[in-house]
């Protein structure tokens, strides 16, 4: 099983702090197992998180032979970071463990050089400060997170649950994540500057809505060749109907949806089928092997032949 040791220190920021507590212990596997322990480590056992107190059941040796690092943000992110926690990070990172950072946890992974010459996010308010503070990290303010392979960071508040789903996706594969999103009430895809990996069986869509019926006729037809007008056709209404009611109920357009859609569907084909990148792109719909590479490629920020050795 994969052991979590989310690191507690004072002034710890509550939302962070239960973030990865709730979606990875909610975690389950197809045959019912949990995915994932939880250990929360703290420099001491008595930890101030501001409105009120905690008593982290780990010290620092907790997160010695964890598989991940958790490091939730604190409410004063220039506290000086103590030794003993800088030292905790180091040894981990030397072993290999995965570390990410939510929000202002940014900062403590920063003051122990793991994140020097590398690209990371943090709370959109604090990036600034984090630029300046470590002129070695190139800071991005505009993305959800960023996945550097052993070393993770993610933007403020609800971003941490993109990275958590993010990581469950990395670490069991895609039906598991969709699983954990489902219980968390989280949407798998949100619009932002971070391309999303996470998929799910069926693109997000509002239970009795109008629109539900004709979001499943669409899943079941991706590899046709539609236009907005055989979608409006098929709905029974004009296109300009259709394209008001897809904006009021999902947010987007009918051909962005389905663009979103028969991604999702090459993602899942790509994890789970030998066929090559050509017949997945017909298979879902995309009427040549370019616009499909170029469509994946905006849509999750990868090509088809890296998401498969990734995730394949």
């Amino acid at each position: 099983m994969h052991t979590i040791a989310v690191l507690a220190l004072d002034q710890v920021i509550p939302f962070d702090l239960s973030t990865p507590i709730e979606v990875f212990s909610r975690t389950r596997l197809p045959d019912g197992r949990p995915g994932y322990q939880i250990r929360v480590c703290g420099e001491r056992q008595d930890i101030d998180a501001g409105t009120f107190a905690l008593r982290a059941p780990w010290g620092l040796d907790g997160l010695s032979g964890a598989d991940t690092v958790i490091v939730p943000g604190t409410a004063d992110p220039s506290v000086p970071l103590a030794p003993a926690v800088r030292d905790a990070l180091r040894a981990a990172a030397a072993d290999g463990t995965r570390i990410a950072s939510i929000c202002s946890g940014t900062f403590v992974l920063a003051a122990t050089g793991l994140l020097d010459g590398l690209r990371a996010t943090t709370h959109w308010i604090a990036a600034g400060l984090l630029a300046a503070a470590y002129p070695d990290i190139e800071v991005d303010p505009d993305v959800l997170y960023v996945d550097n392979g052993q070393f993770l960071t993610s933007a403020g508040a609800a971003a941490g649950l993109d990275l958590c789903l993010h990581m469950i996706r990395r670490d069991y594969g895609s039906a598991v994540a969709a699983h954990a999103a489902r219980l968390s009430v989280m949407p798998l895809e949100r619009e932002g500057g971070q391309a999303q990996f996470i998929v799910h069986d069926y693109p997000p869509a509002p239970q009795g809505s109008v629109l539900e019926p004709l979001l499943a006729w669409l899943q079941d037809n991706l590899g046709r060749d539609l236009t907005l007008a055989d979608i409006a056709a098929h709905a029974g209404t004009s296109t300009r109907t259709l394209i008001r009611r897809f904006r009021e109920q999902t947010g987007t357009t009918p051909l962005q949806w389905l663009h979103r859609a028969r991604v999702r569907q090459a993602q899942h084909l790509l994890e789970t089928t030998p066929h090559s990148v050509e017949r997945i792109g017909a298979q879902v719909g995309f009427g040549s092997p370019t616009a499909f590479r170029d469509r994946f490629k905006r849509t999750t920020g990868v090509s088809p032949h890296t998401y498969r050795r990734t995730f394949g």
